[in-house]
C-alpha cells in the first residue's frame, strides 16, 4: 500500500548478552562488508558477543549455521550474503535452497536472522546492504536478537508445556 510505514520493533534488552555467530558468504565482498557492518552495529547495541566465519557462497551458509547450532553454544545466528540474478536458473536454485535450509533450522530451534540478499542487480544489492540505507544486515541481526529473546522467554517459562501460556508480559 502506497505511503504505508514499516514498523520496527525496539531491540530486546538482555540481562546476559547473547552470543551470536555471523556466517557470511563474501562472494560480492563489498556487499558482504556492508551487511556485516550493519549487523555488527546492531549487535553492539545489546553488547552481544560476536564471532564471524566466512563460507564460499549462499548455499554453504545454512550448513555452517547447522554445524554451529548442533556443535557450539551460540544463542543466535545471522546469515549474510548476496545472490544476484544471472542468465540461468542457478539464481532460483541458490535462493530457494538456502532460504529453505535456513527456515528448517529455524523450525528446529535455531534463532536465525536471514540477511541473504536476493536481488536483480548490483545496484539493488548496494542499497540494501548499506548500513545507512536499507541496512538489511542490521535487520537480520535485529531479527536474530528478537528470536533469542523469545527463546529465552519461553525457556524460562514456569507454565506447563502445551498450556499455550507463557510467563512474563507480552
Amino acid at each position: 500500500m502506497a505511503g504505508s510505514a514499516h514498523h520496527t520493533l525496539e531491540l530486546p534488552v538482555f540481562e546476559i548478552p547473547p552470543k551470536v555467530l555471523i556466517v557470511v558468504a563474501p562472494y560480492y565482498v563489498d556487499i558482504a562488508a556492508g551487511l556485516v557492518d550493519g549487523a555488527r552495529a546492531v549487535l553492539a547495541r545489546v553488547s552481544a558477543r560476536v564471532s564471524q566465519v566466512e563460507v564460499p557462497g549462499a548455499l554453504e551458509v545454512p550448513t555452517a549455521i547447522g554445524l554451529a547450532f548442533r556443535q557450539a553454544d551460540f544463542d543466535g545466528f545471522i546469515a549474510l550474503g548476496c545472490v544476484i540474478r544471472g542468465e540461468t536458473t542457478h539464481y532460483e536454485t541458490v535462493c530457494d535452497n538456502s532460504n529453505r535450509a535456513l527456515q528448517l533450522l529455524g523450525v528446529e530451534g535455531a534463532c536465525i536472522g536471514n540477511g541473504i540478499l536476493t536481488v536483480e542487480n548490483r545496484e539493488q544489492a548496494a542499497v540494501r546492504a548499506d548500513p545507512g540505507g536499507e541496512d538489511k544486515g542490521g535487520g537480520a541481526a535485529a531479527a536474530a536478537l528478537h528470536l533469542v529473546a523469545l527463546k529465552r522467554r519461553f525457556g524460562s517459562s514456569t507454565s506447563e508445556v502445551g498450556s499455550g501460556q507463557v510467563s512474563g508480559s507480552a
